[in-house]
């Protein structure tokens, strides 16, 4: 053992009370200090990540709900470190108890939100902003624990074996950053495609409880009381045994949250590498919805809608030869072949089990017509915008895109300029391209200025809905040589339309 009542070199704090008596060498504590710290890094990058994107998921527009999480937890993250000062002579007690609120707070985290989410509706009224409160609210609590357990390490580390601090400080940094990039590339790979959402984040709190308290009772215990160390041991057990309730319950859980949230008929919900799917209805001919990460997309006269307003506009003039981008549930490509003279159908979507869902579901691929199954379309899986890089130019007098809505992060590029000048090379000299441009927000206006930047001429134009917002959808039409001719149904109530400028150039009529 080391002893420690050993005077205080020169320059120590006022808290140092000499090298801690360990039950290992002091090299060895000191590698398996620098193993808390990177364990400690990946599960707070866990937390952050899963915040980000639980949020962007029931929020949508992932860039502002990343911004928010992110700068919201580096603040707290400050704050946390400066209070943490105050427990520098408790180092290890005090480490040790904000692991075991950490752990609890974090790792409940993401079903917690889910729940209040699914359990309480559109979050009207007093709670219209719900769900950033609540995201605002947890960003801060992890910030404020992650951000304490810097100072309170390198508070244990020095214990160990006292050294010059910018040398404590480079180690400490060093084991935190890679475990950062550990986690930051666990999450998405490893821990949200094998477990999901809710899972992972409790079992990294199960990890952050049992790191803690392994390396404070193992290397540090007699820093501690009795009393200390066994109310650690039953507040540890008692933190690992929720965490433990809520894996074993969270199928159910989220069985009950879908019912709350989609109904009580949901036959297929699935999270894919793209996205989640749900299925509603029955398969004998009932109504059918199909939601595609929360967002109706099939199903219902408001998404017929959406699919029929799309397509329909740029249907009008030569479409021999027709390329959708997106619209793997084949609802698209339904009304394109509604149309005579359409004599080859490419389509492209990026996640494999929605295209299989669309031919082998019977509810589903009786709503599209069995349209993937027409011998004029030809499926190709890859990423949208990677095979328009492919495509020979002037190939196609149709492109529509239809992808999910702009502002999530992971289809930016989709809505690029650049993405847009290489659909406006496929299109041959009369061609149309039809983009869906999400809600008629400040999103739909940037879309429809940002295929003008590409070189077309665009119309843009909107569905209205019944108030609701779930068939409120805004459109752009494009062409190259001159400004598009926009045809629209009367009974869609589609009214603003534009090309170049703010003027109105929709015209209406009774058929498409």
């Amino acid at each position: 053992m080391i002893e420690s009542h050993v005077p205080a070199p020169p320059g120590a704090p006022p808290s140092w009370r000499g090298p801690a008596r360990l039950p290992v060498r002091q090299g060895t504590g000191r590698f398996l200090v620098l193993v808390c710290v990177f364990v400690c890094a990946a599960c707070g990058l866990v937390y952050e990540l899963e915040l980000v994107a639980l949020a962007s998921y029931l929020m949508g527009d992932s860039v502002t709900q990343a911004s928010v999480v992110l700068s919201v937890m580096v603040f707290a993250m400050g704050i946390g470190s400066l209070a943490a000062k105050r427990l520098r002579r408790l180092a290890a007690a005090g480490f040790a108890a904000i692991e075991v609120v950490l752990a609890l707070v974090g790792g409940c985290s993401a079903m917690a939100l889910y729940a209040a989410f699914a359990w309480t509706g559109d979050w009207g009224g007093l709670w219209a902003d719900g769900p950033r409160v609540l995201i605002v609210a947890f960003s801060l609590a992890i910030g404020l624990l992650i951000g304490a357990e810097v100072p309170l390490l390198m508070e244990l580390i020095q214990r160990v074996r006292r050294q010059e601090a910018g040398g404590a400080v480079a180690d400490l940094f060093a084991a935190d950053y890679v475990g950062a990039l550990v986690g930051g590339l666990a999450f998405p790979f490893l821990l949200l495609p094998l477990l999901g959402q809710l899972t992972s984040s409790l079992l990294t709190g199960a990890v952050n409880v049992v790191t803690g308290g392994a390396l404070v009772l193992g290397l540090f215990r007699r820093d501690l009381g009795r009393r200390a160390r066994w109310t650690l041991v039953a507040a540890g057990i008692a933190v690992l045994g929720v965490l433990a309730s809520a894996a074993v319950l969270v199928d159910d859980f989220e069985r009950a949250a879908r019912q709350a949230m989609y109904g009580d008929h949901v036959r297929v919900a699935l999270r894919t590498g793209v996205q989640e799917i749900v299925l509603t209805g029955d398969t004998d001919g009932g109504p059918l919805g199909l939601y595609l990460d929360g967002r109706l997309r099939g199903g219902g006269p408001g998404a017929r809608r959406y699919h029929e307003a799309l397509v329909r506009p740029a249907m009008h003039g030569p479409h021999g030869r027709v390329l959708i981008l997106g619209g793997g549930d084949g609802l698209a490509a339904r009304e394109v072949l509604t149309r005579p003279g359409v004599q080859r159908l490419d389509l492209v979507e990026l996640d494999a089990r929605l295209l299989h869902l669309a031919r082998t579901d019977p509810a589903l691929a009786r709503l599209n017509e069995h349209a993937l199954g027409d011998p004029r379309v030809h499926v190709t899986v890859a990423d949208a915008f990677d095979r328009l890089r492919d495509i020979p130019p002037a190939g196609y007098d149709v492109v529509i895109a239809d992808l999910p809505d702009p502002g999530v992060t992971a289809g930016a590029k989709l809505y690029s300029q650049e993405f847009y000048g290489l659909a406006r090379r496929a299109l041959r000299p009369a061609g149309r391209l039809a983009v869906h441009a999400g809600p008629h927000s400040h999103a739909f206006w940037t879309v429809e200025t940002t295929v003008r930047a590409a070189g077309l001429h665009t119309a843009a134009y909107r569905t209205n809905g019944d108030g609701e917002g779930d068939d409120d959808w805004g459109f752009v039409l494009a062409t190259e040589n001159r400004p598009p001719e926009l045809r629209l149904n009367s009974g869609e109530r589609e009214l603003r339309g534009r090309t170049g400028g703010l003027r109105a150039s929709t015209l209406v009529h009774p058929r498409y």
